[in-house]
């Protein structure tokens, strides 16, 4: 039987690692503010809530990593080390990295403190992997760039080290003076001198909310990317997330120790769907068994912007292709709600609405011993009348569910 790599997952907040954990994780990372890359929605800068989280990992027998992966101009690496103090206290199990000047004060300071390096290093080859490996690191979290293939050569040339790849997830295509553009778009590596000059073409700004800003080139209107910002840059995102859970056969074949979900600025419901299906494809590739299709249809309403496979596969054939679209195009489903709290007194479980749903939906309860579907026949509101809607955020209805699917997750089909 092959070798389980474990389910990497991500957390900004004490919920969402205790969600991620109750549906399969087995390792959590958060990002350390100060010096981690897209830190919104983030409560681990205050060290008490750090210290309770690694804590509580360990008690479950699960680890929890550091993201500590800038890259500092002079101002920040002055104090990083006192800033770095209290954290390497706490103990976690690794520091995620990648400035190399960062890396040799941690060991110089910490010998004993595991060190992985971030994919933000865009290790791409073997030659790479066994420098990092000389020079201490324990884990290569490898380039999203890189094809099936590589991947294996990379763990044939190098079979004693820890090999960690992406996932699932959004894909950074450009980072401050990174240019990633070039690849996404015409598959030409700029750092092969094969740039498109892609920073010349003609783009344009959609702005349709207050939280995001949308890049359109101008001979693919229909794939808008995402721009974000935080304190330390900016950020374009591919058009499309990241999927490759009908790669996870092969990445277990080729014995990469660790599959990653990106996502900690997301909801705790997208880390239960996600943490939820890669466990399932992870045990059944261990088992021998063949990716289950309905594992495509759960992660589909997780991404309104539609998947890709990255670079993992570079051309695929019509049958696969159709393969993918029919089962990941049947039975979408929507988060519409939370399961918080089962009234003895009347039977039935309180459900805090998220999104709009009205009797006769199909739902489904996701919940960590097990997902349950049903046509829902009736609602009730507070004073216990009966409703046919339950309009969305805000609102509060109560439905039949057992008293042990308090904490689950409520989708729709759609």
């Amino acid at each position: 039987m092959a070798q389980a790599p474990e389910l990497l997952a991500p957390a900004g907040s004490l919920a969402m690692m205790r969600t991620a954990f109750a549906f399969g994780a087995d390792v959590i990372y958060a990002g350390q503010p100060r010096y981690s890359l897209r830190v919104r929605n983030n409560e681990f800068g205050d060290l008490d809530k750090l210290g309770t989280a690694i804590a509580e990992a360990r008690a479950l027998g699960k680890q929890f990593f550091v993201v500590s992966n800038i890259y500092p101009h002079n101002a920040k690496v002055g104090t990083y080390l006192d800033d770095m103090a209290p954290v390497i206290a706490l103990r976690p199990d690794a520091l995620i990295m990648s400035d190399p000047g960062l890396i040799d004060m941690v060991r110089e300071a910490w010998p004993e403190q595991v060190i992985h390096l971030s994919v933000q290093a865009n290790t791409v080859n073997w030659a790479a992997v066994r420098f990092w490996q000389k020079i201490g690191v324990d884990r290569v979290i490898l380039s999203r760039e890189l094809s099936l293939d590589e991947v294996a050569e990379i763990r044939q040339q190098c079979p004693d080290i820890e090999l960690e790849v992406f996932v699932h997830g959004a894909l950074c295509i450009a980072y401050s003076g990174r240019c990633l553009l070039s690849g996404y778009f015409n598959h030409r590596d700029p750092n092969q001198g094969s740039c498109t000059n892609s920073c010349r073409w003609d783009y344009k700004l959609h702005a349709p909310g207050d939280q995001e800003i949308l890049l359109e080139e101008k001979e693919r209107t229909s794939e808008l990317m995402p721009i974000e910002e935080d304190e330390h840059g900016t950020y374009i995102l591919n058009s499309k997330d990241l999927r490759a859970i009908e790669h996870v056969h092969r990445l277990v074949e080729i014995g990469v120790d660790s599959l990653k979900i990106e996502g900690r600025t997301k909801s705790p419901y997208y880390v239960a769907r996600t943490c939820q299906t890669y466990r399932q494809a992870i045990d059944d590739a261990v088992a021998g068994k063949p990716l289950a299709p309905e594992l495509l249809r759960e992660l589909e309403g997780l991404a309104n912007r539609g998947y890709t496979d990255g670079f993992y596969q570079r051309h695929h054939d019509a049958e696969y292709q159709n393969y993918l679209k029919g089962h990941s195009e049947s039975d979408r489903s929507l988060y519409v709600g939370d399961a918080v709290r089962f009234d003895a007194t009347r039977g039935l479980m309180e459900i805090e609405v998220k999104n709009r749903f009205v009797v006769g939906d199909r739902l489904e309860c996701v919940h960590p011993s097990g997902n349950h579907e049903w046509v829902l026949a009736c609602m009730e509101d507070a004073a216990g009348e009966a409703v046919a809607v339950a309009p969305g955020n805000g609102h509060r209805v109560w439905l039949e569910l057992p008293p042990e699917k308090a904490g689950a997750f409520i989708a729709r089909f759609v």
